[in-house]
């Protein structure tokens, strides 16, 4: 047997023996990563290859595919074109067993797909967008949800996912702020570990694992002006404090594979920032796995970033600064082998990177095992445990605002006629985020098929009415939802945004509400990739279509359905109760209804601050003490601060006690505190603790976030939370770029938000 496909000789053994049987060219084409969804042809299941792919195989192989379930409107791919569960999975067999049997050396393909709330392929079940998944606060819950992806994916042959994203969020106007976590590193840190975790499993051989590609590293929540892929100015004590954290964290425990970000730093693109790649990721935190770019971005060297003068140059400086695979593969396989040819790249570069892409390929058990069971996927994918875990993943993150009078929860016996109101009330797509596959309608619950499913039993209370769309001007629809309201004694309106893409679902008829489907669809984006926006208001006429109906004088809910922060303040004014529900996911719908009616009280707290007014931006809460005191207009204090988040019920808190009034710099102390329901619905509260350096050498955040715990508490029940208070609570990042931890006072802040908290005080001394 060649002693690369001995499984009983190490992944080392196995990665040399097969590099030195390789021609230059098929050490190349590793490193390429071709779109997958062009590979094949589905004539109604009829699933075959493409000769251009076949060609490419035969000439040197191809490492990575990328996308091949993938579908959405970029790659054309349809529910009527697109491929199942089980074709997905049988058509990904085809793929791997023409690699196998007709490449030389037989080397496997490693499928790449996107899987950031789910595995983005149809059939896949759609779980609530990252922003969401922080404000449940569940770390336990979210690594279920990562478990459950990973078996979806793998199911059908899908080996390594580029998720999770764990770009730390400062300028929400940023179209991809809910791809992200939240504004805080350590939020962000603890389900960044989690998702490695939940996504690799036990071991990546396995077929409920994936390998997770962390990115974008480094810096891209930061960009200037909230501009996609836009410069960042920030210095390297922020990188390594702020930004840098949850990837060290994730890389840490374990992860496969990192992504480099469009954008630059201090001057220099992250795809060729050798200080990052190398010095940072390499050599001080040992990261021994692989570096693939996002789409693009080497293109983007020499026409973008401009540090390169060809495709050429960029290739060849992006291998030499650590990359070891394109996304998309067009600049390495076009000019990898001629840089070598012409002496411009050291053969020894290129084995680096090919043999960093073996490894995971052996790691990942493929050459053991390239193929799937089909029938195993339309067993596994789409299952009812899913289902139900993502409603509960919607129910803990959904975020109550505002609930004045307590007019939440809904009373199904005394509600009486409800009027479900807004252009996100019954349209799916808006409520599934970016990054999502084309779905038929009975898989989507909307916010409408929710209530009516509540209130099934008297179903013809529920009445609705679009008003407008997202964007655009057009009042047409103010008439019939005014008409609609006048009937109701309670209205519910659910507003917003949309991240959905031009699915072909045509537009709704904003007079009867029905849909529309043409050829001229209406796209009603303000949010996701590349749709960034200057203002944080609600699109379009949404506000005047809520202030007219608010005239009416009728019970008021808003439910916001987005991907960013909403900044109204007529709204968190005038409106009886306010929900903020981010993008929900297929069983948003039920969830809302849940919590509507009292069937789930809600958990979920803000990971994001939500300012007053987009003239307050940057107002992310850990900023420094120094930052400042008011403007001539507003404060600097947020609408909603970061871990604000009402409950149908109320907790008390005791005074946080320390196990020691102090400790040294290499000691460590226990804080408790007793939480207490005090009111009458069962619920689950975030308990947060937060540390102040009271004086340092250099300047620091006034509060930090360095513990949380979601506990579940019956009326009148009590219980103790503990957090354990060391080094990595109270270090931070010194004059030389190292932590260091300095004697002195320290504030132990813990409650339910930033702003809501009691204190104790802790002396460090020198150890």
């Amino acid at each position: 047997m060649m002693t690369y496909k001995d499984k009983s000789k190490s992944v080392e053994e196995r990665v040399q023996h097969l590099l030195s049987l390789m021609t230059t060219e098929e050490k190349v084409g590793q490193l390429t990563q071709p779109f997958g969804w062009q590979t094949y042809t589905n004539d109604q299941g009829n699933i075959t290859l493409n000769d251009s792919f076949k060609q490419q195989v035969e000439n040197g192989g191809i490492g990575s595919l990328y996308g091949a379930l993938r579908a959405d409107p970029w790659t054309g791919v349809t529910l009527e074109n697109g491929l199942s569960a089980r074709e997905g999975a049988e058509a990904v067999n085809l793929i791997q067993r023409y690699a196998v049997e007709h490449s030389r050396l037989g080397i496997p393909i490693l499928i790449g797909e996107e899987c950031s709330h789910g595995h983005m392929a149809i059939d896949g079940t759609v779980y609530p967008v990252p922003l969401l998944l922080g404000s449940t606060w569940n770390v336990d819950l979210y690594r279920e949800m990562c478990q459950a992806v990973a078996r979806e994916t793998r199911a059908q042959g899908g080996a390594v996912t580029y998720s999770p994203v764990l770009d730390v969020v400062r300028d929400p106007r940023w179209g991809r702020t809910e791809e992200c976590f939240g504004e805080d590193p350590f939020l962000i840190g603890k389900l960044a570990v989690a998702s490695v975790e939940g996504l690799q499993g036990e071991s990546l051989d396995r077929d409920d694992a994936v390998a997770a590609t962390l990115k974008h590293f480094v810096g891209y929540g930061s960009s200037e002006g909230g501009r996609n892929a836009g410069p960042v100015h920030m210095g390297w004590r922020e990188l390594l404090e702020v930004d840098l954290y949850p990837f060290r964290k994730a890389v840490e425990a374990g992860a496969a594979s990192i992504m480099p970000a469009y954008n630059e730093i201090d001057g220099t693109p992250c795809t060729v920032n050798t200080e990052l790649l190398e010095d940072v990721l390499r050599k001080d935190w040992g990261f021994d796995g692989l570096v693939i770019t996002d789409c693009g971005a080497i293109n983007m060297l020499a026409s973008g970033h401009d540090v390169a003068a060809d495709g050429l140059e960029a290739s060849v400086q992006a291998i030499e600064a650590g990359i070891d695979m394109e996304m998309s593969g067009e600049m390495f396989g076009q000019y990898l082998v001629q840089a070598v040819a012409e002496g411009k790249l050291d053969v020894q570069v290129l084995d680096q990177a090919a043999s960093r892409v073996l490894a995971l390929k052996f790691r990942l058990g493929l050459f053991e095992q390239p193929y799937v069971d089909a029938d195993r996927a339309a067993e596994v994918i789409g299952s009812e445990q899913h289902i139900q875990l993502a409603r509960q993943l919607a129910a803990e993150g959904v975020v109550l605002l505002k609930n004045e009078a307590h007019t939440l929860p809904l009373s199904i016996a005394d509600v009486g006629q409800v009027a479900v109101i807004g252009p996100n009330a019954d349209q799916a797509y808006n409520q599934l985020g970016d990054y999502t596959s084309p779905q038929p309608k009975s898989k989507v619950a909307t916010v409408l098929d929710g209530i009516r499913s509540k209130l099934a039993d008297q179903v013809e209370q529920v009445l609705y009415a679009p008003g407008c769309r997202i964007k655009g001007d057009s009042k047409e629809g103010f008439e019939r939802a005014l008409e609609v309201a006048s009937q109701a004694d309670t209205v519910i309106m659910v507003v917003g945004g949309s991240s959905a893409r031009d699915f072909g679902e045509g537009t709704i008829d904003l007079k009867t509400g029905a849909s529309n489907v043409s050829d001229n669809s209406w796209n009603d984006m303000e949010c996701g990739e590349g749709i960034d926006r200057m203002t944080l208001g609600l699109a379009g006429v949404q506000l005047e279509l809520i202030q007219e109906i608010h005239k009416l004088g009728k019970t008021l809910i808003v439910v916001y359905i987005n991907g960013r922060p909403i900044t109204e303040p007529w709204v968190d004014e005038h409106a009886n109760a306010i929900l903020e529900a981010w993008y929900p996911g297929q069983e948003g719908g039920h969830a809302i209804a849940d919590i509507l009616f009292g069937d789930v009280n809600p958990s979920g707290k803000l990971t994001i601050s939500i300012p007053k007014h987009v003239g307050q931006l940057p107002i992310y809460y850990n900023g420094k003490r120094s930052r400042g005191k008011r403007y001539l207009e507003e404060d600097l204090e947020p609408r909603y601060a970061f871990g604000y988040g009402l409950s149908y019920t109320t907790y008390e808190y005791s005074e946080p006690k320390l196990s020691a009034a102090s400790m040294t710099t290499g000691d460590s102390v226990t804080v408790s505190v007793n939480v207490t329901n005090t009111g009458r619905y069962a619920g689950a509260e975030v308990v947060q603790m937060y540390i102040s350096d009271v004086v340092s050498s250099l300047t620091r955040p006034a509060k930090e976030l360095k513990g949380f715990a979601k506990v579940s508490l019956e009326p009148g029940e009590t219980k103790t939370v503990e957090f354990q208070i060391g080094a990595e609570h109270l270090q931070y990042i010194g004059r030389n770029l190292k932590p260091v931890v300095e004697p002195g006072q320290f504030h132990i802040h813990i409650g339910s938000s930033v702003n809501d908290t009691q204190m104790a005080e802790l002396t460090v001394r020198e150890a």
